[in-house]
């Protein structure tokens, strides 16, 4: 070969080093670029964490600092689960949608989930795959909350609460009590007398099977404030271990015989008390009809409400089966009075509780209130600001009468009376104090 060719080789293969070295230079330069975007967007550690295995579960680290906070609060869950796969190609922060629904990326490569969360201005629930929910009613313990077509909570859309209360049972028509509250899904409490748990003591694990709850109205109906605090503690003590041995609890609220009582008497029975701002004058009508106009006009029924009847009466259980439907059409929810408590954000003192309105709530009237829910406001945990865009009543015949509850062989006084429904009328006589 002559130099003149020796030469043109020697050149071409220097231009050929040349254009590969560019070339590294220039795939070494974009990869350094790519790996500092991945990483700047955190999908690096989310693929190393999924390829080997290792390194701390954020997730975890996030819903713990969340929970602790607000239990109804988001959390921030990275981009690594299989069920992101849909998820990861998106790049941007902000909102995104694809066939599973709305949901939205954070800069840090994260996504809201399991929660609420508010982004500009508007509270929104993340499922826990993290995607809104929307035209859907959500229930949180006891509260519901409604989100419209786009995702937005409409907190004026909530249900209001009731609590219909009991007392003086279980008697011979609580079973038929309980087969509507189950068949509408609602609940009760039910404050009983010792004497009548000795009778029916296989109602009281059906009612906590439905979601009711069990209260104390004493052993046999004394007025607690006639008696001494020895008799004050007895008369709670052994309703308590006679619950205790039926059903495994006790109760942690109680009703005083007829509403009556004082700080001695609170203090000794060591519960809440919890009396009514509805009476359904049940005791006096025994008419189905009138007790349920009773309830549906008086001027204490609303939201936070606690309405007085009693299961010893068959009216007033076919009365229940017209006012559940009803309260529901109107939108109410049925609730215990431990979960009306809880909604209204009160923690039950050794307090006497009548009512759980707003209005109450707010004037101070009610002990251990705590203010409003943080989920009816707005919650901002993260430093940065997100933007982007009737019935009929067919009255039954009863098959066995009432019996007398308020008879007590240790007493000098005696409520026995052969026909029960007298006997009811005479204790519960417009004359005695309610």
């Amino acid at each position: 070969m002559d130099k003149k060719a020796l030469r043109q080789s020697r050149e071409r293969k220097r231009r050929q080093i040349r254009r590969r070295k560019i070339i590294r230079a220039v795939v070494y330069l974009l990869g350094a670029v790519l790996l500092v975007i991945f990483v700047s967007r955190g999908i690096v550690k989310p693929i190393i964490r999924r390829i080997f295995g290792s390194g701390p579960d954020d997730s975890n680290t996030l819903r713990t600092e969340a929970v602790e906070s607000d239990p109804n609060a988001a959390i921030r869950r990275p981009l690594k689960r299989v069920t992101d796969t849909e998820k990861l190609t998106a790049l941007t922060p902000g909102w995104h949608e694809n066939a599973e629904g709305r949901w939205y990326q954070n800069t840090d490569r994260t996504y809201f989930a399991g929660g609420f969360m508010s982004i500009d201005g508007v509270q929104y629930y993340f499922n826990e795959d993290g995607y809104i929910v929307r035209d859907d009613w959500i229930t949180l313990g006891v509260k519901d909350y409604y989100f419209d077509e786009t995702g937005s909570l409409e907190p004026q859309r909530n249900h209001p609460l009731l609590a219909l209360t009991f007392d003086d049972g279980p008697g011979p028509y609580t079973n038929r009590l309980l087969d509507a509250l189950e068949k509408y899904n609602a609940r009760a409490t039910f404050f009983m007398l010792g004497i009548q748990i000795e009778e029916y003591p296989d109602i009281l694990p059906r009612m906590q099977e439905l979601g009711c709850e069990l209260g104390s109205h004493t052993w046999n109906h004394k007025d607690l404030t006639t008696l001494s605090l020895e008799g004050v503690k007895e008369q709670f003590r052994d309703t308590d271990d006679l619950m205790l041995s039926v059903c495994g609890q006790t109760a942690k609220i109680a009703r005083p015989p007829y509403g009556s009582w004082n700080d001695d008497v609170l203090e000794t029975a060591g519960k809440p008390f919890i009396n009514w701002c509805v009476d359904s004058m049940d005791w006096s009508y025994k008419d189905a009809q009138k007790d349920y106009e009773s309830i549906l006009s008086a001027d204490g029924l609303g939201d936070g409400a606690i309405i007085l009847m009693h299961d010893i009466y068959e009216p007033t259980v076919a009365c229940v089966e017209m006012l559940i439907p009803k309260l529901q059409e109107m939108g109410y929810k049925l609730v215990t009075v431990s979960e009306l408590a809880e909604a209204s954000n009160v923690d039950l003192q050794l307090a006497t509780y009548t009512n759980f309105w707003k209005s109450s709530l707010e004037a101070g009237d009610v002990p251990g209130y705590r203010g409003t829910a943080t989920t009816e406001s707005s919650y901002e945990p993260f430093e940065f600001t997100i933007s982007d865009g009737y019935g009929e009543y067919r009255e039954e015949e009863s098959t066995e009468d009432t019996e007398d509850i308020y008879e007590d062989e240790s007493e000098e006084e005696e409520y026995q009376e052969e026909d029960s429904s007298e006997a009811y009328d005479e204790e519960y006589s417009e004359e005695e104090s309610w």
